[in-house]
């Protein structure tokens, strides 16, 4: 009897597709948050804005070392994979165990109830209580933002299984969404919004507690995590289209579509608000709609963060499920998330298994507090990733690499130096989250050495 052949993923993201999973997972909310944030500390005007570029270049460096692994190395898992073959199996494991647990899903969960948020925008009843009791004294709660980005998650993770096409269709009228959201925001501010270029030559008074050098690090952390998505398309890379050829192009072309439209969006709130006014809102974005549109602006910003949030849930749930499946592949995840649905030929197991703790997280509404502690893991993990690319390299000169990171080793080498910076600065910075960030990470290490001693009990 002849042995059915296992489902495997399909092909299914052409060039648009990749492009928009790297654009649409970086352009989410922050955008339109972090710039008065920034300007806090920072104080003037044209500190953020090269602020904006240079972290816009850190970030396309480390997209152009991603490029060279992601297209010697086209497989499903991404960065867990590059770890993997670069530093080991643990290596690996600990990356996809912050994912699963906590990075990835808290990601998710955070995105989908910013979405529900803004939705209440429209419905303000989303705001209030549905469930209310006590367990031994203990007070419990679940209010509609909690259950709404539930119904999110489990939404959009229905549409990632039905099939990559469909998830990649998805993407790319989302992301095309919302960049005509903000490019809208820029010429309307530009064209409507009665301003003056004369306010980038005004200052704002500065964090008083931080030196220049810790300010100038927390401000660019602040536009790292508005970049931040620019990796996901590695782990989807067993699914792009002549991966080879379209990885590099959609990381290069996503992230420098992403820096000009952050570039050109800063540029039109300076121009539209005083840097006074900019520095006083966490909402600049509204505050400069309502400028120029009047009280439909809010509505408009409204529905602009709820477009953005649409695509960036839905790139980083597609992206996020292929990690455990990788491990699983491997041996070092449940072997049951491995498996991949036969018609739609999608990893269904590792999709429902993220979308249940995603969901979790979010009901309990602890996914903040877990996420902010990661940080520094990420960008540890970056960090590591992109080392890596020296170590394949002598490792395994004979790979084949259709495309070779440009300026090598020097723009790899900065991409390193910087981040190890950055992590330094916030480390110093934020101690304790970095400090419960790292074990965070450090769980996975007896989680890693008892699921090896159970494999090889089960084998014996």
């Amino acid at each position: 009897m002849k042995t059915p052949e296992r489902a495997e993923l399909i092909k299914g993201l052409g060039l648009y597709g990749a492009t928009s999973v790297v654009a649409g997972t970086m352009i989410g909310t922050a955008i339109f948050v972090v710039p008065g944030i920034m300007l806090q500390h920072l104080a003037s005007p044209w500190l953020v804005l090269g602020v904006w570029v240079v972290a816009g270049i850190l970030s396309l460096f480390g997209a152009l070392g991603y490029a060279e692994l992601g297209a010697a190395i086209p497989e499903a898992g991404g960065e867990y994979v590059y770890l993997h073959r670069s530093y080991g199996p643990l290596m690996g494991f600990l990356y996809g165990w912050t994912q699963f647990f906590v990075a990835k899903t808290g990601s998710i969960a955070a995105i989908a109830t910013g979405f529900v948020i803004y939705l209440s925008y429209f419905f303000p009843s989303l705001n209030g209580d549905l469930w209310t009791s006590t367990f031994a004294g203990v007070p419990l709660r679940v209010t509609g933002l909690q259950i709404g980005a539930t119904i999110m998650i489990l939404l959009l993770s229905a549409v990632n299984i039905v099939g990559v096409r469909s998830s990649g269709a998805v993407q790319t009228v989302f992301t095309a969404s919302k960049l005509v959201v903000l490019v809208l925001l820029v010429v309307l501010g530009f064209t409507l919004g009665d301003g003056s270029f004369e306010h980038l030559a005004s200052t704002v008074a500065s964090h008083p507690q931080t030196g220049f050098i810790s300010a100038l690090g927390v401000a660019t952390i602040s536009a790292l995590w508005a970049y931040d998505g620019w990796n996901n398309l590695s782990m989807v890379s067993g699914e792009v289209e002549n991966p080879q050829r379209n990885i590099p192009r959609a990381l290069i072309l996503g992230s420098i579509l992403v820096i000009a439209v952050y570039a050109l969006t800063n540029l039109a709130y300076f121009y539209v608000l005083t840097p006074a006014e900019i520095a006083g809102t966490s909402t600049v974005a509204a505050d400069a709609a309502r400028r120029f549109l009047g009280r439909p602006g809010g509505a408009f910003v409204a529905v602009g963060v709820m477009i953005s949030a649409f695509a960036t849930l839905n790139g980083s749930i597609l992206a996020g499920s292929r990690i455990p499946f990788a491990q699983a592949r491997d041996g070092l995840f449940p072997q049951a998330l491995a498996r991949v649905h036969p018609n739609f030929h999608t990893p269904v197991a590792a999709i429902i298994a993220q979308s249940v703790v995603a969901s979790l997280l979010a009901l309990t509404g602890q996914y903040e507090a877990l996420f902010t502690k990661v940080i520094f893991a990420e960008w540890l993990f970056y960090m590591l990733v992109t080392a890596g690319i020296f170590i394949l390299r002598r490792r395994q000169p004979g790979l084949d690499r259709p495309y070779r990171t440009w300026g090598y080793p020097v723009v790899p080498a900065i991409f390193v130096v910087l981040a190890g910076l950055l992590l330094l600065n916030t480390f110093w910075e934020r101690r304790i989250d970095s400090f419960w960030g790292l074990v965070m990470v450090g769980t996975g290490i007896p989680a890693y050495f008892l699921w090896k001693m159970h494999k090889a009990k089960t084998a014996s």
